[in-house]
């Protein structure tokens, strides 16, 4: 496997006969799987024998090896002296150093007792994980948005529930919702209630505690979905060019503008979601609810363009993958949001919120409201469980509402 990034056979023989020629030959071959470059792949090997020489020297096991380990090398590189091993990228040779140890622990080199556990989660938020995934199907994103307040609220009140007060829950809410906006205290309140629920359920507290979380105060439907005109829209998906990049991109921003998906949507899709004989596309959008969408043709020239020839080989099946290597999914929605982000920043576009997939996906849904599309069909091609969580895109429809508006008095008609 050498051979993929080395064309010199000395070399080649150097790596594979030296002591731990098996183990970089395996690290080699990962790295050629990923699809790194040439360049890139053959730094992160000299990283890999720079970190075997050095725990040679200080008489450091392979199978020992540690993230407290890499920050030794770390402060090592600083003063490195090592023949034959230069001290520049830095920063190339410890990416390296921490690939070729994640690869130690995936070929289970080094023993399970002794991979650390850098931050251990509290058993209580384990347990509350594991009960939301079996009990309400909740997906990993939420419970990773949820974990952020019920990690503080833990560090603040203790792991022991019988502790809990009324008293100290609401305190611990207001001094959230001080420290940031509507939306970040939102989520907070609800991971709480979540929380408290999973504690009354399993008899870990009182019943009645789940109660003393305060309702943030919010008026629905005041304030207008954030969306862009259909010329702004149609400039964003223009401004992605004839490369593989940005056929990928133009094909993820037709299915936020024209289908009104989700960012995390677009991150979930396989290739086995994509009906071609059927023109349809199968979502799995909040609560793992799915969903079977329309295949415009726009959506599936574009997605046909971005498979045949600019989809890097990869064993997963996830539909849109990453752009250098290695090669595989998004880990989050916020890389589809980067994505908009930067086509709007092409395109001339200006933002006014955070959230640009989501911009897009408010852009359609009005789109569809000045063409005709009623209510009831936005709700189904967004996916709401409710027509009320559709009804803030009846307040962007002017002409309709112009013909039921009453007369200010004193003030002359439109």
């Amino acid at each position: 496997m050498f051979e993929e990034f080395f064309a010199c056979p000395i070399r080649i023989q150097e790596l594979r006969n030296g002591p731990s020629g098996p183990l970089l030959e395996g690290f080699t071959e990962e790295l050629c799987q990923a699809g790194y470059a040439e360049i890139t792949a053959r730094r992160h090997i000299r990283a890999a024998e720079h970190l075997i020489y050095w725990t040679d020297r200080e008489g450091i096991p392979i199978s020992n090896l540690t993230e407290k380990f890499i920050e030794r090398f770390e402060r090592h590189l600083d003063r490195c002296q090592c023949p034959h091993y230069g001290h520049t990228h830095r920063l190339d040779l410890l990416n390296g150093a921490r690939l070729f140890l994640k690869h130690l622990r995936g070929a289970c080199v080094i023993a399970a007792s002794v991979v650390e556990s850098t931050a251990q989660d509290p058993i209580l938020l384990t347990a509350f994980c594991q009960w939301m995934r079996q009990q309400r199907g909740t997906c990993d994103p939420t419970l990773y948005n949820y974990s952020l307040s019920i990690r503080d609220l833990l560090r603040r009140l203790g792991e022991d529930p019988c502790r809990f007060d009324a008293k100290g829950l609401r305190q611990f809410v207001l001094e959230k919702s001080q420290q940031c906006g509507w939306a970040a205290a939102k989520t907070c309140t609800t991971a709480l209630r979540m929380f408290l629920r999973f504690l009354i359920a399993e008899g870990k507290c009182v019943a009645d505690l789940g109660g003393a979380i305060p309702v943030l105060a919010h008026w629905r439907l005041s304030s207008l979905p954030r969306y862009l005109q259909p010329e702004e829209v149609e400039r964003i998906i223009s401004s992605c060019g004839p490369t593989p990049v940005g056929r990928r991109d133009r094909a993820i921003l037709l299915l936020l503008s024209r289908l009104g998906l989700r960012a995390g949507d677009i991150v979930q899709l396989r290739l086995g979601d994509i009906d071609w004989e059927g023109a349809g596309i199968h979502v799995s959008g909040k609560g793992r609810r799915q969903a079977r969408l329309p295949l415009t043709q726009e959506v599936g020239h574009a997605l046909v363009a971005y498979l045949q020839d600019d989809r890097p080989r990869t064993d997963t099946d996830v539909l849109f993958i990453r752009s250098r290597a290695p090669f595989r999914a998004f880990t989050s929605h916020c890389a589809i949001s980067v994505i908009v982000t930067r086509a709007m920043h092409r395109a001339g576009v200006t933002c006014q919120s955070r959230g640009a997939a989501h911009v897009l996906r408010h852009s359609a849904a009005t789109s569809m409201l000045r063409q005709g599309a009623s209510l009831q069909d936005i709700a189904t091609i967004l996916r709401h469980r409710s027509i009320e969580t559709t009804q803030i895109y009846a307040k962007v429809d002017v002409t309709t509402l112009r013909q039921i508006a009453q007369p200010w008095p004193e003030v002359q008609p439109c």
